[in-house]
């Protein structure tokens, strides 16, 4: 099992773009975020354990060693790009003219000629 090592904050700016601030390590996010206690049920076993932060959705799996968290509104946003993003179709091709115009060979006896 590997650990989750970063800890990824997503919020949005105040001109509405999306703002990524990485932690990289427990100590630096317990100074800008409060902890109100652990994932205990994530069907994702590395993030068993990873602290809940107040005002945060998370842990998120992001990748081998990130523990994703999102403000309820980034949450919300890329939830509803996810759920509108249809995945293309792939369309079978119609086959060439080419091969379309082949007649296939005739069953017919032909007698040789002598």
């Amino acid at each position: 099992m590997s650990k989750k090592d970063v800890f990824r904050v997503v919020t949005r700016a105040e001109d509405g773009s999306i703002k990524i601030r990485d932690f990289h390590s427990a100590e630096s996010i317990f100074r800008t975020h409060t902890q109100i206690g652990i994932d205990d049920s994530s069907t994702d076993l590395d993030l068993r354990g990873m602290p809940v932060f107040r005002g945060l959705i998370g842990p998120i799996p992001e990748g081998k060693n990130i523990a994703r968290y999102e403000s309820p509104e980034v949450f919300e946003l890329m939830t509803k790009e996810w759920a509108t993003n249809k995945p293309r179709r792939r369309r079978r091709t119609a086959k060439p003219e080419a091969e379309a115009s082949i007649e296939a060979p005739s069953n017919e006896w032909v007698s040789p000629s002598n």
